[in-house]
C-alpha cells in the first residue's frame, strides 16, 4: 500500500506508534486514547491524530483506537503485515549484535543472510545465521532479499552499497559513518549513533 503526499517525518513516526500499540496489547489492553498512546511514546496527541489522519479514520471519538486494528493498519502502511528479509554485511562487533538484536522481529524483519570479506569468519555461525563470502552477494536477488545492512568500516561502505544495489537490494540501511550514493531509485538510511552522541553536550550544562 503507498500513500502520496505524507510527510516523511509521519512515517518515521509510525514505527513509534506501533511500538506503543504493542505494547499496550501485551498489558491485555483493548483500547487507547490519543492521550494515553502519546503519554507512552512522547509525541503530542494532537500530532499522532494528525499523522492517523493522512490515512483515513482509525478510531472513534471519545473511545479511542482499537489496539488490534491499529496494529494491524499501521502494519499494512508500513508494509510490515509480511516478513522482510534483509541482508548484513559486516559480520564485526556491531554485527554480531546487530544479528543478535530481537526487536526487528516486532516489525516483521529477519536477517536472512550475513557476509564478511574475512575469511577466517566465513562458514562461522552467529545468532543462527552463517557467515557467506562476499561473493556470494550476487544471489541476494534469487533469495528474495529486498534490504540490506551495512555494517563494514567507513572506507568499505561505498564498495558495499554499490555491491548491494547491483544485488537487487531496494533499501539500505546504513550504520557506517559516511555518507553513501546510491541511485534515487534505492533508499538509504543512515544512523550515526557518534554524531547523534555529539549534539547531545549543546543541550547538557557544564555543572
Amino acid at each position: 500500500m503507498k500513500y502520496r503526499r505524507v510527510p516523511d517525518e509521519t512515517i518515521r513516526r509510525l514505527p513509534v506508534y506501533l511500538r506503543g500499540a504493542i505494547y499496550f496489547s501485551r498489558q491485555g489492553m483493548k483500547s487507547v486514547s490519543s492521550e494515553k498512546l502519546a503519554g507512552l511514546v512522547g509525541v503530542n496527541s494532537w500530532q499522532i491524530r494528525k499523522d492517523f489522519s493522512y490515512f483515513g479514520e482509525f478510531g472513534t471519538p471519545g473511545v479511542g483506537y482499537d489496539i488490534g486494528t491499529l496494529i494491524k493498519h499501521i502494519q499494512r502502511i508500513l508494509r510490515l503485515n509480511v516478513v522482510h528479509k534483509a541482508a548484513l554485511v559486516g559480520a564485526g562487533n556491531l554485527g554480531s549484535a546487530l544479528l543478535a538484536y530481537p526487536g526487528f522481529r516486532m516489525y516483521g524483519f529477519e536477517i536472512a543472510a550475513a557476509f564478511d570479506m574475512d575469511k577466517r569468519k566465513v562458514g562461522k555461525k552467529r545468532a543462527g545465521v552463517v557467515i557467506e563470502d562476499m561473493a556470494k552477494l550476487r544471489t541476494l536477488k534469487a533469495r528474495y532479499i529486498r534490504l540490506g545492512i551495512i555494517a563494514v568500516p567507513e572506507e568499505a561502505a561505498q564498495d558495499v552499497a554499490d555491491q548491494l544495489v547491483l544485488a537487487g537490494v531496494k533499501g539500505i540501511l546504513n550504520f557506517s559513518p559516511r555518507y553513501v550514493s546510491v541511485p534515487s531509485k534505492v533508499k538509504i538510511i543512515t544512523i550515526d549513533i557518534a554524531m547523534d552522541l555529539a549534539c547531545l553536550p549543546y543541550y547538557t550544562p557544564a555543572g
